[in-house]
């Protein structure tokens, strides 16, 4: 640089120059892709919301209308059977059975509670819980020794869960507190229950109306009696037959919610997970009703 005294001052000026522009160029780079990662987040909200949106969409469209029609419909008339012990019990049945002439009419009934229990228990959740584990089996070569477990452990489970919330809810001096105990333990297991009687409804009229129709019409045919047996329970404890229909009615929203959550799923195999340990679940639970309550 002409005039300059310091030797090297040229090069000097001509280096500040070169970087001072180089920083530039790398701040305008950075200021343009933010903006394009600004852009680019901007973008794939869109598709999700878009994607969101859509499934939504599919999920209420003219399609699944009849589908959500038919679970809820079919879910709720396996609910409102537990209005047909009022046909088979007689209107004085309340009152006596609390007396001495109708002793021998309630063990009678719990008999048949019993029965209807422990066939439910071994004829339908245990094999239906089974054949999902089954079909779920790696390649389709059956269970493994760890499924085999895993089934067995969630029996255990509602077992003890049952105990424990009978331990909890019971301070182990009235025979009255034990029985009604007892019969709340037994809604809350119908409830569960029901719930996987909605799932079964739903799934089946995601393949097909026919195997829907099919799939509601079999669960009517064993849940009639056991409702019976879940009446007599409720008697047991103390209820009269009006507010043990009404019990029975209020174990119908397990099932609605078991629909919609099939539905929502939108895959009749989507159900397998949740069913293969709701339903060991809850036969633990009868299991403990049946042989810890209404058996002694």
């Amino acid at each position: 640089m002409p005039g300059c005294p310091c030797p090297g001052c040229g090069m000097a000026g001509q280096r500040l120059l070169l970087l001072t522009a180089l920083a530039l160029e790398l701040l305008g780079g950075a200021g343009g892709s933010q903006q394009a990662l600004r852009s680019q987040g901007v973008a794939a909200a869109c598709r999700l919301d878009s994607k969101e949106s859509e499934s939504w969409g599919a999920l209420l469209s003219g399609e699944r209308l009849d589908t959500w029609i038919c679970s809820l419909l079919g879910s709720l008339l396996v609910g409102l059977s537990g209005v047909f012990p009022l046909l088979v019990i007689p209107l004085e049945m309340g009152t006596t059975l609390r007396s001495e002439a109708g002793a021998w009419r309630l063990k009678q009934l719990l008999s048949f509670a019993l029965g209807g229990l422990l066939g439910n228990v071994f004829l339908h959740l245990l094999p239906e819980a089974w054949a999902y584990t089954y079909s779920a089996g790696p390649g389709g070569e059956g269970q493994s020794l760890q499924q085999q477990q895993q089934l067995g452990l969630w029996v255990i489970a509602g077992f003890l869960t049952f105990l424990a919330l009978e331990k909890m809810f019971l301070d182990g001096k009235e025979k009255e507190a034990t029985s009604q105990v007892s019969g709340y333990l037994n809604l809350l297991a119908n409830t569960i229950d029901n719930f996987t009687h909605g799932l079964a409804v739903a799934a089946s009229f995601l393949v097909s109306k026919k195997i829907g129709f099919l799939t509601t019409m079999a669960i009517l045919l064993h849940e009639i009696p056991h409702e019976v047996g879940d009446f007599a329970i409720l008697l047991r404890a103390g209820f009269d037959r009006w507010s043990a229909a009404k019990l029975q009615l209020s174990t119908a929203m397990g099932g609605l919610l078991g629909a919609c959550f099939a539905i929502c799923t939108q895959s009749p195999k989507g159900v397998e997970e949740t069913v293969a340990w709701i339903l060991p679940f809850t036969s633990g639970g009868f299991l403990y009703i049946a042989l810890v309550n209404v058996l002694p």
